[in-house]
C-alpha cells in the first residue's frame, strides 16, 4: 500500500527528515514519481494496482494480495468522504461489528472507518482505548477528505510493518513496501512505530502507553549518515494528564490537557 500527503496537510515529527538526504546520491523523489514507481512495482499484473488522487493534496494506492484468503489482508474502502487502506486482520471483528451496529459482512477497513467516524463525531471513548480494543494484526491509514485529516496506526504485535518518510517536496509517504520508501525518501525515512497512532493535527503518540511522551532516537545507516529516526514511548517522560473527550469535543484533540 502507499499513501502520500502534501506537507500542507500532514506535519510529521521533525526528526523524520534527515539533512543527509540532500547529500545522498539517491535524491528524494516528488509525489507523482513515487506513485508511478509504486504502480510499476507490480509488473506481472499492472492493471491490478488501484490508486486514487485527491487533487495535488493526497494519493492512495494499493495492490490486492495474491492470496485473497491470507490472514494478512490488504483492503481498501471509501465511505462518507473517508478513505481507508487496511493491512492485516482482526480476531474480534465479529464482536466489534456488533458493538458498532454493523452487518456481519463488514470487513476490517469498513469497521475502522466507522470507529474513526464515531470518534470524530461523538468521541465516546479516548482514541487510544478504541485502538487497544482491536485484537489482531493491523496497520491502517485513513484520509478524511471532508475534515482534511490523516489518521494512521500500527498494532503492537508487529505482525505487519509500515514505514514512513519525507519526499523531495516535503510530502509524507507511508507504505508497507520498504523498497518504495527507500527509493522515494533517500535518508529521510524510518519504521512507523508499533503500538502508536498519528494524527495530522495532533501528532504521534503511543496508544499502548498513552501517558508516556514519544522519544526520537536517531538512526545511523551503514554509511554513518543519520537516517530519519525511530520513535518509542519514553516511560521516564509522562504527560500531565490524559484528555477526556465528550460529545461536545472533537476526539482528535487528544494532545490537549484535560
Amino acid at each position: 500500500m502507499l499513501a502520500i500527503f502534501k506537507k500542507e496537510l500532514v506535519k510529521p515529527p521533525q526528526e523524520l527528515n534527515s539533512p543527509a538526504s540532500l547529500a545522498s546520491s539517491r535524491k528524494p523523489k516528488l509525489a507523482p514519481e513515487i506513485l508511478k514507481d509504486f504502480e510499476s512495482a507490480n509488473p506481472s499484473n499492472p492493471s491490478n494496482t488501484f490508486s486514487v488522487s485527491f487533487g495535488d493534496v493526497a494519493s492512495l494506492a494499493y495492490i490486492p494480495p495474491q492470496n485473497p484468503y491470507s490472514i494478512n489482508q490488504r483492503l481498501f474502502c471509501g465511505l462518507n468522504d473517508i478513505y481507508c487502506i487496511f493491512l492485516g486482520s482482526l480476531n474480534n471483528l465479529c464482536s466489534l461489528n456488533r458493538q458498532y451496529g454493523l452487518s456481519k459482512g463488514t470487513n476490517e477497513a469498513m469497521l475502522v472507518i466507522e470507529a474513526y467516524r464515531t470518534l470524530r463525531d461523538r468521541g465516546p471513548y479516548p482514541a487510544h482505548q478504541v485502538l487497544k480494543d482491536l485484537d489482531g494484526t493491523f496497520g491502517f491509514v485513513i484520509y478524511d477528505t471532508k475534515a482534511g485529516h490523516v489518521f494512521a496506526a500500527l498494532g503492537a504485535n508487529e505482525g505487519v510493518g509500515l514505514f514512513w518518510g519525507i519526499a523531495g517536496d516535503g510530502s509524507v509517504v507511508i507504505s508497507d513496501n520498504l523498497e518504495i520508501i527507500k527509493g522515494s525518501c533517500a535518508k529521510s525515512f524510518a519504521p512507523f512505530p508499533s503500538g502508536c497512532m498519528f494524527h495530522s493535527e495532533q501528532g504521534l503518540m503511543s496508544f499502548e502507553h498513552p501517558m508516556s511522551k514519544m522519544k526520537a532516537m536517531p538512526r545511523i545507516d551503514s554509511e554513518g549518515a543519520m537516517c530519519g529516526a525511530n520513535f518509542k514511548a519514553d516511560n521516564k517522560s509522562r504527560i500531565s494528564s490524559m484528555p477526556r473527550v465528550g460529545s461536545e469535543a472533537n476526539w482528535a484533540l487528544w494532545g490537549s490537557q484535560a
